[in-house]
């Protein structure tokens, strides 16, 4: 990651960063010590070039022989913690050839601001590869205000959140042939070791056999052995939290849709379809970090979807933990499967306050709300309403959907209680649905997010970076940190 820190002296040989305000370019001028005929070329510039001073705009001033020696204008807009997210990452990119950066802010910039400059700037900087790649040369940031105690929080806050988004990209970059169930229980151990408040258990086939998981078992049946299911609980526990919240994510660690097979162009890229378990990994590392005074339970049941002798088959019956039998209509909804074991399992045993599942679900999802918005199914207006306001917060977005008993009877099996699969469409609702026969009296307590297409970015856009988006992160974190 970037080494950011605050200094307040102002010269730089090198490049320097000034942040614009929609419609104020004298104000960012203020902030250069310049002599009148440097202020005049910068201002000139910035006429010439129609800088708007929206969020995430940059323009470069070269400056050869002089110093600074490159001038970056980046637009704030209305200089909310997103313009100032979206400015971070643009000059990350922006400057990405440089070694080292200054950026000036005004004396009064509010921590939140900070926070998202520091997030923009950290996501935007993120690479994965296998590959032996030079790192990019930009490996400072330094940010022209005092470390104040308010400063350094901010930005501890913003790193919190960036190092739990990161090992959710990481996590879900890793290309499947090395990415079992296992290797995903090894990272979360390792992740976890020695941070104060924090357990985490992995349990094995065995146990899951012993115990009644059978949906997850029977999900996982068509792999090797060696890459068999699990499920991993990660608990974060402070001393004399009031409220339980549990996390939810679907874990299927490669896709191939098993019997149901998939077609190539569906596949490729069903190593992101344990989006939602990094996702919850990664929210319940954040809140340890920040030392969140509330009880987070991170449930990631992990199964790799695939085809051998023992895989699940049409028309199979499956009892889950607690009782509830599905038939199998399709091998390719085999989401909503683990997650159900895990979320029945959450009620009984757990008892949570407020439960939410977040799942790489359904392609009906995108067809709905596109690349950048996942779906929210949820009963609670309160609950609704404060995780929108959370995404939104964090720089990511939600948008509700209907959860209409409609369809319900749709659910009802002939040979079992639910069937996991429908051919009627509205297959991200019914999803939504079926999962919900599992939260018992967590009904106006329970918020699910289909978050599928969301999970992965075809291109650089802002905070993400092609790849593993991570998302979910930032959203869940800022939802315990506002409304717990």
């Amino acid at each position: 990651m970037l080494d950011i820190r605050f200094a307040t002296a102002r010269s730089a040989s090198g490049a320097v960063a000034v942040v614009v305000p929609s419609g104020s370019p004298d104000a960012a001028l203020d902030l250069l010590k310049l002599g009148p005929a440097d202020l005049a070329e910068c201002a000139a510039f910035l006429e010439d070039v129609e800088h708007s001073g929206s969020a995430g705009t940059v323009h470069t001033l070269p400056r050869p022989g002089r110093k600074p020696s490159r001038l970056l204008f980046a637009g704030i807009g209305d200089g909310g913690e997103a313009g100032w997210r979206s400015a971070g990452a643009a000059l990350a990119r922006k400057a990405r050839t440089e070694t080292s950066l200054r950026v000036l802010v005004s004396h009064d910039t509010a921590p939140e601001a900070i926070r998202g400059l520091a997030e923009g700037l950290w996501l935007a900087s993120y690479r994965f590869s296998l590959a032996d790649t030079e790192p990019d040369p930009l490996r400072r940031v330094t940010v022209a205000l005092p470390a104040t105690g308010e400063t350094i929080d901010a930005l501890e806050q913003a790193r919190a959140v960036v190092t739990a988004t990161v090992l959710a990209r990481d996590l879900t970059n890793m290309p499947s042939d090395r990415k079992t169930p296992a290797w995903f229980a090894r990272q979360v151990v390792k992740a976890a070791a020695g941070i104060p408040g924090l357990t985490v258990e992995v349990r094995e086939p065995s146990y899951l056999e012993a115990q009644g998981f059978n949906a997850i078992l029977a999900v996982g049946r068509g792999a090797a052995t060696e890459r068999g299911p699990r499920l991993v609980e990660l608990s974060w526990r402070p001393r004399g939290a009031k409220r339980h919240v549990v996390l939810v994510g679907k874990g299927i660690t490669f896709d191939t849709g098993g019997i149901c097979i998939k077609p190539t162009s569906n596949m490729k890229l069903m190593r992101k379809d344990m989006g939602g378990a990094a996702a919850v990994i990664g929210a319940t590392l954040a809140a340890a970090a920040m030392r969140l005074p509330v009880r987070v339970t991170a449930l990631a049941p992990l199964a790799e979807n695939a085809l051998g002798p023992d895989a699940m088959r049409p028309g199979d019956v499956v009892t889950h933990y607690g009782g509830l039998t599905s038939e199998i209509l399709n091998t390719d909804a085999e989401g909503r499967l683990v997650l159900g074991d895990a979320m029945a399992y959450a009620v009984r045993r757990l008892r949570p306050d407020v439960m939410i599942d977040l799942a790489t679900l359904t392609g009906a999802q995108g067809v709905a709300l596109g690349k950048r918005t996942a779906a929210m199914y949820c009963d609670s207006d309160t609950l609704a309403g404060t995780l929108a306001t959370a995404a939104a917060a964090s720089g990511e977005s939600v948008w509700r959907m209907p959860l209409s008993d409609d369809y319900a009877e749709e659910l009802d099996g002939d040979v079992a209680d639910l069937v996991n699969s429908t051919d009627i469409g509205a297959g991200s609702l019914l999803a939504a649905l079926y999962l919900r026969e599992f939260i018992g009296p967590l009904r106006d307590r329970w918020a699910h997010l289909d978050m599928s297409s969301p999970a992965w970015s075809d291109s650089n856009d802002g905070e993400l970076t092609k790849g593993a988006t991570g998302w979910g992160v930032r959203t869940l974190t800022r939802w315990l940190e506002t409304s717990c």
